[in-house]
């Protein structure tokens, strides 16, 4: 009669096990403490201090999964137990990928100056007229900060500059237009010589106002521009950003 052979305990008992699962679960935890915090201050279920609280906690549980995953590593390295350190490289990945975005912003955020109002002409701002009244509303201010916001604009964002089109008024106004409607920007206001809008980010839903001025020289049009966020001392390179995608766009449809 053939012997059985006794199947031998797992190395480590149950605790790679264990511990694998408690990543596992502080990885999920962050990503709905991070990725709902935008949308959970979007619709207003929350006030944007809790939003950043909740943001701020998810990278703390975040760094948590983290650090058990390390610890699931090398206890399964030492038990031989690849299912667990196969979930614990896993969580890594993930954790890594979900810490990311917040790393970028803060990174961005300290090579940025801490402005929130940008224009092409810092001289001669657009100003806004059709949206001064929600401008008035919000906490940052109407009208244009001053001389030491353009002097950090123009030491961070040199190339923010006026866009030249030798085109008639009106087509380079519905060529802007079009830009702006392609954009998904709500259209406050257009003139003959400007448009207003008012741009939403996606995540938090934050509302930065715009306005495109058009001034005609004697055989082309200069396009000016300025991007302003309601809420914020700080846009972490956002207005800037948008400016140059605009303008760079609105070039491209006169080459």
């Amino acid at each position: 009669m053939a012997t059985q052979r006794k199947a031998l305990p797992n190395r480590g008992g149950k605790w790679p096990s264990v511990l694998a699962g408690v990543a596992m679960l502080l990885l999920a935890a962050a990503a709905l403490m991070m990725v709902g915090a935008g949308p959970a201050y979007r619709f207003e279920f929350i006030t944007l201090g809790e939003a950043f609280n909740l943001l701020r906690n998810g990278v703390y549980v975040a760094a948590g999964a983290v650090a058990v995953s390390i610890l699931v590593l090398l206890v399964s390295i030492i038990a031989r137990r690849m299912t667990p350190a196969l979930f614990a490289t896993l969580v890594l990945a993930g954790a890594v990928a979900l810490l990311y975005v917040p790393w970028q912003h803060w990174q961005r955020a300290q090579d940025v100056p801490a402005i929130h109002d940008i224009t092409t002409d810092t001289q001669n701002p657009p100003v806004f007229e059709a949206l001064a009244e929600a401008r008035e509303a919000a906490p940052n201010a109407v009208d244009y900060p001053g001389e030491a916001t353009a002097q950090q604009q123009r030491a961070a964002y040199p190339s923010i500059r006026p866009l030249i089109v030798n085109d008639a008024l009106q087509t380079v106004l519905a060529a802007a237009q079009a830009e702006v409607e392609e954009a998904g920007w709500q259209i406050a206001q257009i003139t003959d010589h400007q448009i207003e809008a008012t741009a939403t980010t996606r995540w938090f839903g934050f509302e930065d106002d715009v306005v495109i001025r058009l001034a005609e020289l004697d055989e082309s049009v200069q396009v000016d521009m300025r991007s302003a966020s309601r809420l914020g001392a700080s846009d972490v390179g956002t207005n800037a950003a948008r400016i140059e995608t605009f303008l760079r766009a609105l070039e491209a449809r006169f080459e």
